[in-house]
Order: C-alpha cells, then sequence, then structure tokens
C-alpha cells in the first residue's frame, strides 16, 4: 500500500511539473492582462462570480498549454539544457498521456464558461486554436513571441465580451499592448537558450533581432507601457493608476540592468520579474477603482 501510494504520488508530482503548476510565474503573466480587461471592462471590480470564472479558466489553460507545448517540442527539448529533464522528454510520462490530459484540461475550461454569452464562447474557441498552434509557429515564424502574445493575451477580448457582450477599441489596443510586453518578456526567456536553439533550428525572437535584442526589448517594454499611459489619459485615470505605471516604469528600468550584458541567469531574473511588473501596474489600476 504504502508503495502505490508512493507511486502515485511520484506520477502526481509528473504530471504537476508538466503542466507547470510548479512555476506560476507563466500563470501570473496570462492574469495579470486578463484582471486588467475585467476591472476596465467593469468600470470597477467584476462580478465575483466572473472572476473566478476567469482566474479559474486561466489557471487551466495555461495547463493545458504547457502540456501541448511539451508533446510538440519532445524531439527539441532534449538538445535544450534548461528543457531536457522535462517529464515527456525524459520518457516518465507518454507523449499520449500529456495530450489526453490536455483535452482533459479543456474541456473543464470550455464547461467552466458555459454560462457566459455566445461571443465569450466564441473567443475562448479562438484562444484554445491560438493556444494549442503556438509550439508550431517556432518552426517557421521569426517572432513567435508576437504569436504568444496574442494567444497570451485572449483574455483580455474574452473579459470585455463576458462583460459587455462587445469588443470595443480599447479591448484591441490592450491586447497589442499586451502582445509587445510579451515580445519584451519572451525575447528575454529565450535569450537564455540562444545558442540551444540556434543549434537545433528553433526560430525565436532572441535569434532574429540579434545583436539588437536589448533594443528591441526596450523598444516593446516602451510601446506597452506608451499604450497603457493613453489608456490613462482617455479614461482620466487618477493618481493610483499613475504610480502602478511608474512602478511597471521601474522594473523595465531595472530588467535593462539584468540583461545589457546577456547573461543567462540575468535574462531568466528579468523574465521572470515581469511578475511584479504585472502585478504593480494592475494594483494601480484596481485602486484607482477603490478610491473613485
Amino acid at each position: 500500500m504504502i508503495k502505490k501510494s508512493s507511486r502515485l504520488f511520484s506520477q502526481f508530482v509528473l504530471y504537476w511539473r508538466l503542466l507547470r503548476l510548479d512555476k506560476p510565474v507563466g500563470i501570473l503573466l496570462l492574469l495579470w492582462p486578463t484582471l486588467n480587461a475585467l476591472w476596465i471592462a467593469s468600470n470597477g471590480p467584476p462580478p465575483l462570480s466572473l472572476l473566478l470564472i476567469f482566474v479559474t479558466g486561466t489557471i487551466l489553460m495555461r495547463s493545458a498549454g504547457c502540456a501541448i507545448n511539451d508533446y510538440a517540442d519532445r524531439d527539441f527539448d532534449r538538445f535544450v539544457e534548461r528543457t531536457r529533464e522535462r517529464p515527456i522528454t525524459s520518457g516518465q510520462i507518454a507523449p499520449w498521456q500529456a495530450l489526453v490530459l490536455a483535452a482533459a484540461i479543456a474541456v473543464l475550461a470550455f464547461l467552466l464558461i458555459a454560462s457566459l454569452n455566445a461571443l465569450t464562447k466564441w473567443l475562448a474557441l479562438v484562444a484554445a486554436l491560438l493556444a494549442a498552434s503556438y509550439p508550431l509557429t517556432k518552426r517557421f515564424f521569426a517572432l513567435p513571441q508576437a504569436y504568444l502574445g496574442c494567444a497570451f493575451g485572449f483574455g483580455i477580448p474574452m473579459a470585455f465580451a463576458a462583460v459587455q457582450n462587445q469588443l470595443p477599441p480599447l479591448a484591441w489596443a490592450m491586447l497589442i499592448a499586451n502582445i509587445f510586453w510579451s515580445i519584451a518578456y519572451d525575447t528575454e526567456y529565450a535569450m537564455v537558450d540562444r545558442e540551444d536553439d540556434r543549434k537545433i533550428g528553433i526560430r525565436t525572437s532572441a535569434l532574429t533581432f540579434g545583436q539588437f535584442d536589448v533594443l528591441a526589448i526596450m523598444g516593446c517594454y516602451a510601446l506597452f507601457l506608451f499604450i497603457y499611459a493613453a489608456i490613462g489619459i482617455a479614461l482620466a485615470y487618477t493618481f493610483a493608476f499613475w504610480l502602478g505605471l511608474i512602478g511597471a516604469a521601474i522594473c523595465v528600468a531595472y530588467h535593462y540592468r539584468l540583461i545589457r550584458t546577456r547573461e543567462r541567469l540575468g535574462c531568466f531574473a528579468a523574465f521572470k520579474h515581469n511578475n511584479w511588473l504585472g502585478g504593480l501596474l494592475f494594483a494601480g489600476l484596481a485602486a484607482h477603482y477603490v478610491l473613485v
């Protein structure tokens, strides 16, 4: 009985790692822009039921996306130092198991939004297709990070659809901002694996930008912050929002210090620190609605 329990626990840990639930930074990078959209679309805190649906759905879809990504990259990950011990690549989980698990999680996510309007459901389907197809873009697209930003940010139009049953221009502006942010932080991430990716033929923005990688990252951060500043002006946000935006800008300056020498540890630390950037921006936004 003890041995059986131990085996079950070990298998559970493998699935936990496959879904990256041991690395919540990825969940938060999806969650912050979704929360921003929910608050803006609702003109304040959204209904608790809607908040729970989107938070849970974000966790589920990110988990399913990780399983699909590892399935698609299973023959590449063995050549990358950082990924060669992932459960599928190391042979601890069969590829078909990852697909079954991803499909089951996706079904749960769709059941979660069963009570929402038709527009939100259609957008959820598009989001699922984007997440599932993202791994393939690394084979041919020079900037797969832009595609990732669209996939990661699709909670934004879904939030507007769920609250307003429409997609105003503001939703698309926020999605574009998220694409720039994703290019910035995922290029930092790609800089960690640059040499391995070059050897195996994977396309990444770190390789595409080449010697201009740091400049491109800073430019994408600047465009991201500019769009949110424009939103703040258009919606007449108070000082609380601007404090959050300033905090995000300070994070960007810190990231420059981390990545300017292109050392792997610094680039990876900058990637993970984006959680704080997104959190500060949301905190300022949420504080605005508390104070008005």
